[in-house]
């Protein structure tokens, strides 16, 4: 299955996200990851939705959402042409032994260390999912203690918009 990640301007008011999310459980489709925040204009939020499916799939629920009356503008982001990012907390134990290599892979991610105890690291980490999958994988053999992640946000590359013009 492809991983897919739809872009939607919606009115930014009580229930939309309901609405939204009530359209993908109606119809069976899974919501891999969502999220939402309000756009340079309060009165609208962007919700970026990330689905697992083929092509129809994908084009059902592009349709599905344009009916819904607090939606604006819906449009796929294909990977090629746009940015996509999510910011990851991670808690990991760390004792003085192996506090050093703990850092170090941080480093090597470009992460930043946040937070120190006698036991635990906790690093946060911006980037793709596979950078964020790759630090996760060199830091699980340390031990796991909690992990937060925000889901992604995109935006199309260069001079593409989605707007509410659209």
């Amino acid at each position: 299955m492809k991983r897919h990640v739809v872009s939607v301007l919606v009115e930014n008011r009580s229930g939309t996200l309901s609405r939204v999310s009530g359209l993908f459980s109606r119809r069976g489709f899974n919501i891999d990851g969502l999220t939402v925040g309000e756009t340079e204009d309060a009165s609208i939020s962007r919700m970026t939705i990330a689905v697992s499916g083929d092509d129809a799939v994908l084009e059902q629920i592009v349709k599905q959402l344009g009916k819904l009356v607090d939606v604006i503008a819906v449009r796929e982001l294909d990977s090629s042409s746009c940015i996509r990012r999510e910011l990851m907390l991670v808690k990991t134990k760390a004792d003085e032994e192996t506090r050093p290599a703990v850092i170090e892979i941080a480093s090597i991610f470009r992460a930043r260390i946040i937070d120190v105890s006698p036991s635990t690291i906790t690093v946060e980490a911006t980037g793709d999912i596979e950078k964020l999958e790759g630090l996760l994988l060199l830091l699980r053999p340390y031990g796991i203690l909690e992990l937060a992640r925000t889901g992604l946000v995109a935006l199309e590359r260069g001079s593409l918009v989605l707007d509410v013009n659209i």
